[in-house]
């Protein structure tokens, strides 16, 4: 099968009667089983939430600099906030982009004796002092991203003959959602340069929003790279793999990268991570056996890394390989 676009499911058809509904989660199933990602249309996200949400991003990014390093990374143990340009890697290669990471707002767990040791990733976020709304636009927009997510899943589950609260208890109030708002300034010319690397993502589901009328984004699909550019009122969504491993493969996470614009410009960016606690393991679905039966088994990691079990342990790792500065200043002693 060839494909030229990444599917367009409409997310409104769940609310259409029990036959749409029905509908769309079959092919919510098929297209995470044949492409791992989607344009979802339809969200109910308001406009003017959107508009909030990339104009506090354009707020951030034109900082002063000196601003910027107060929240950098370096401060928090929990790889929160600012990462400066050249500071991320990822497939063992530098990243073209700045970003801001934010997490959930918890209090911080002391590592100790029995402590594993994921939990130092619970804690507070660093907020600019500078943009005092900042807050608010992004718990507002963490709140509706996290209640699509966990409906997906649902209809996800459901699609696969599973009950449709199986992942309910991994995530919920317990949920560990990341939201990383990035810029990536204009380096390609004549050759493509990086933004990002080709990676998987490892947690459950992505859900992306870029500018409007920007690209970069391209997603692997049968040994080829397709263009992914930004569709007006849809995200991007995508599995991680923690859902390829909660279907033995039968999901699939699938290999994406992001090209760095043409110089001269540049590209907000703004990817949601819904992942489970991160002391959850996620569970094996109780799929059909019609569906059992085409589970292909867990993808080839590019770094050769396994997934893990338990979320945590995959969020840590990650981390901890993403930005060595961080782990030298706050974890030198998980440093191999």
């Amino acid at each position: 099968m060839s494909l030229e676009s990444l599917p367009v499911l409409d997310y409104s058809r769940l609310n259409a009667g029990p036959e749409e509904a029905s509908r769309f989660r079959d092919e919510l199933r098929d297209a995470m089983h044949n492409v791992g990602f989607l344009y979802l249309s339809g969200h109910g996200i308001p406009q003017d939430l959107v508009d909030a949400m990339l104009e506090t991003s354009r707020r951030f990014f034109d900082l002063p600099e000196e601003q910027k390093l107060a929240v950098e990374n370096i401060h928090s143990p929990q790889f929160r906030g600012y990462t400066r340009m050249g500071a991320e890697l990822t497939d063992r290669a530098v990243d073209w982009r700045e970003q801001i990471d934010i997490g959930v707002e918890r209090p911080a767990v002391e590592p100790g004796d029995g402590v594993a040791d994921y939990w130092r990733l619970e804690g507070p976020n660093l907020w600019p002092a500078e943009l005092p709304g900042m807050r608010d636009v992004v718990a507002a927009w963490t709140d509706r991203l996290s209640t699509i997510s966990l409906n997906l899943l649902r209809a996800l589950a459901v699609s696969l003959g599973a009950p449709e609260d199986s992942f309910d208890d991994a995530f919920g109030d317990r949920a560990f959602p990341m939201l990383k708002i990035v810029r990536y300034p204009g380096e390609s010319g004549d050759e493509p340069k990086q933004g990002v690397g080709s990676h998987r993502d490892g947690g459950v589901l992505t859900l992306l929003l870029v500018e409007p009328d920007k690209g970069g984004l391209q997603v692997e699909y049968q040994g080829r790279w397709i263009d992914a550019p930004q569709v007006p009122g849809t995200f991007v969504v995508n599995i991680g793999e923690m859902l390829e491993l909660a279907t033995n493969g039968y999901l699939k996470a699938t290999l994406h990268r992001v090209i760095s614009p043409a110089r001269g410009t540049d590209r907000i960016s703004l990817p949601f991570f819904y992942n489970p606690a991160l002391d959850a393991t996620m569970p094996q679905l109780a799929m059909n056996a019609e569906f059992q039966a085409k589970a292909r088994g867990l993808s080839v990691d590019p770094t050769d890394s396994p997934i893990l079990e338990t979320y945590g342990d995959n969020a840590l790792r990650y981390r901890l390989r993403a930005h060595p500065n961080v782990a030298a200043i706050h974890h030198a002693d998980l440093q191999g």
